[in-house]
């Protein structure tokens, strides 16, 4: 099998699809929270996913991507059996929650099946967690049956098509209104869901912690692109991160800095559609 080779490509649902990608290296050594660059062809742009799953004995990594700009189009319409130029990694630090023995994991959008491999940590070390999900409907839940065979699983929907109709940070209260005992809150997800679970969990005193998925360029620290204010200084998702205590996280500077490119991208878009 070739390096960097697509083994199995899935649409799990419009616009999002699940790849599993030959990597053996980067599957040795890589780790829950941590991340990969990739490019789908030598003049590609490098983008970072987080790593959804991984096999060490296949030598694979899963990535999960929403079809959301050029580079992402440009993978969509890769097929099983080719090959991606580059695919770099592992990156950023591995999660860590051993301090801590109860421990609610929050995923919203996309973001839900990035918290596939941390549940399946927790579980294998016997921690107490419980998962909550956020999603628009219920069609853009990933990894149903793989969660609820690790923990207790929480459903919420934008319409109300599964679970609780509202906001994750509506279940979250209500999981801890009802008695639930949590030391930390670990979110993953949109930037705003994760400054109001962390605005959530410092109102209850809990401690919590989030991923911050930003551009990058290099994923080495030297570009500078990936850069946030954590407790008034400037770190680097790529470096630093990409984890970060929730509550000393300047959100609303890292959602301005979040569009800083969308209108040079939707160009991008558009020049690949003709």
């Amino acid at each position: 099998m070739e390096k960097y080779q697509i083994v199995s490509k899935k649409n799990l649902c419009d616009r999002v699809n699940e790849y599993v990608i030959y990597a053996p290296l980067v599957s040795r050594h890589c780790r829950a929270g941590q991340f990969i660059i990739l490019r789908t062809d030598s003049e590609g742009e490098r983008v970072p996913f987080t790593i959804c799953d991984y096999c060490r004995e296949n030598g694979t990594v899963s990535i999960m991507v929403q079809e959301v700009g050029a580079t992402t189009m440009k993978l969509a319409s890769m097929k099983e059996g080719e090959c991606l130029h580059d695919f770099v990694g592992p990156l950023g630090n591995p999660t860590d929650l051993e301090e801590f023995e109860n421990i609610l994991l929050v995923g919203g959008g996309i973001g839900s099946a990035v918290i596939y491999p941390q549940a399946k940590e927790l579980h294998s070390k016997g921690k107490n967690f419980e998962i909550v999900l956020g999603a628009r409907n219920e069609s853009l839940f990933f990894y149903e049956d793989e969660f609820t065979s690790l923990a207790p699983t929480h459903y919420v929907t934008d319409d109300g098509s599964k679970g609780r109709r509202g906001l994750v940070t509506d279940e979250i209260t209500a999981l801890i209104e009802s008695g639930k005992k949590f030391d930390v809150i670990f979110a993953v997800g949109p930037l705003v869901m994760m400054k109001f679970v962390a605005k959530l969990a410092e109102k209850y005193g809990i401690k919590s912690v989030v991923s911050m998925n930003s551009m990058m360029v290099d994923g080495t620290g030297m570009c500078g692109c990936c850069r946030l204010t954590v407790d008034g200084k400037v770190k680097y998702a790529c470096i630093d991160g990409p984890e970060f205590d929730g509550a000393k996280v300047d959100f609303d500077e890292a959602i301005a800095r979040s569009s800083t490119y969308r209108e040079f991208e939707q160009a991008h878009v558009c020049n690949i559609r003709g």
